[in-house]
C-alpha cells in the first residue's frame, strides 16, 4: 500500500512552517488534514482540508486523526512565553496528539527545538560537537515543553510501540539573518524532505534529528537521520559573508546554543556551569 493512500495530520498548519509544508507535501501527493487554531491564511491546497480547532481540545484531535499514518506536530505555543500561556497548547495539547497516534496506531513527528538544550556552551574551536542523546538543558519555558515533549515520545515509544522522530529545530527560516544561524538554520527545503522521508521510512522508532542544513559551523554532531534516509541538501555557508558579523552583543545569548532565549530574565550573577551538577562555572 502507498504511503500517499493514508492522511497526514499537520497540526500549526496556518503558521510559517505549516503553510510551506501544506504546499510541499500537497504537491507530493499526500491528502492532508490540516489544523490550527487561526486560520489558514492561503487557499487550502488540493487533496488537503483545514479544520480550526484548539490542542486543548481532545476530542477534537482525536476526530482529526482517524485513520492517518502520520502527525506532523508543529502546533502549540512556538516563541518564548509565560508558562500559564505554553501549559495548555505544549503540555495538554501534546497529550492529546499521543493519546490519538496511539489509538490510530500513526507515527508522530514532534517539532522539538535547540531550545531544549539551549543551555549547553556553544562549542569552540576544536571542542566536540553536541550529540543527540546530551542531556536536556532548557533555556526558556518553551524549551521546558519541547523537553517535556521529547519525553512524552520516549514514554509512549517504550509503552504503546508508538513511534516518533523528535525534531530539534534550529533557527527554520528564508535564509540566515544573523551568525548564530550560521550554525543552527534549516532551510525550507530540507525541513520538507525531512518530514517526507519520516513519513515514508519504514521504520523510525524513538529518534533525535538536530534540525539543521548542512552547516559549517553547526554545534550538532551524531543522531538518527540515518534512519529516515535524511540527509540536509542546503548549507548556511554561503551567507557568511553577508551575516557572519551580527552578533548580539550580550554575553549570555553569545555563550550559549539557544542564544537570546537564554537571556531572557537571566538573573545569575555570572554564567550558569559548564555542567549542570557542579557549582564550577
Amino acid at each position: 500500500m502507498s504511503k500517499k493512500s493514508k492522511p497526514v495530520l499537520l497540526t500549526g498548519a496556518s503558521g510559517n512552517l505549516g503553510r510551506m509544508l501544506a504546499r510541499e507535501l500537497a504537491a507530493q501527493g499526500y491528502t492532508l488534514r490540516l489544523t490550527d487554531l487561526t486560520p489558514f491564511p492561503d487557499q487550502v491546497p488540493e487533496g488537503a482540508s483545514f479544520t480550526k480547532a484548539d490542542l486543548n481540545d481532545g476530542v477534537t484531535i482525536l476526530q482529526l486523526a482517524e485513520g492517518c499514518q502520520a502527525i506532523l506536530h508543529f502546533g502549540g505555543a512556538s516563541t518564548d512565553q509565560p508558562f500559564e500561556v505554553v501549559l495548555g497548547p505544549n503540555l495538554r495539547g501534546l497529550y492529546h496528539i499521543y493519546e490519538a497516534a496511539r489509538r490510530e496506531g500513526a507515527r508522530v513527528l514532534f517539532a522539538s527545538s535547540n531550545h531544549s538544550i539551549g543551555f549547553h556552551e556553544r562549542p569552540q574551536g576544536n571542542q566536540a560537537k553536541l550529540e543527540a542523546d546530551c542531556e536536556f538543558r532548557p533555556d526558556s519555558f518553551y524549551g521546558l515543553s519541547k523537553a517535556y515533549g521529547e519525553l512524552m515520545g520516549r514514554l509512549y515509544w517504550d509503552k504503546h510501540g508508538v513511534e516518533n522522530l523528535n525534531v530539534r529545530i534550529g533557527s527554520s527560516f528564508p535564509e540566515p539573518v544573523d551568525a548564530r544561524m550560521l550554525a543552527t538554520w534549516l532551510s525550507y527545503a530540507d525541513l520538507a524532505r525531512l518530514c517526507i522521508a519520516f513519513v515514508e521510512a519504514p521504520k523510525v522508532g524513538h529518534a533525535v534529528v538536530w534540525g539543521a542544513s548542512n552547516n559549517a559551523a553547526s554545534y550538532w554532531g551524531g543522531d538518527h537521520r540515518d534512519r529516515i534516509g535524511w540527509q540536509p541538501q542546503d548549507s548556511a555557508d554561503a551567507f557568511a559573508a553577508k551575516v557572519g558579523q551580527i552578533t548580539s552583543g550580550n554575553p549570555v545569548t553569545e555563550r550559549y546554543q539557544g542564544g537570546g532565549y537564554t537571556a531572557v530574565g537571566y538573573s545569575r550573577d555570572g554564567f550558569s556551569p559548564r555542567d549542570a551538577f557542579t557549582l564550577e562555572d
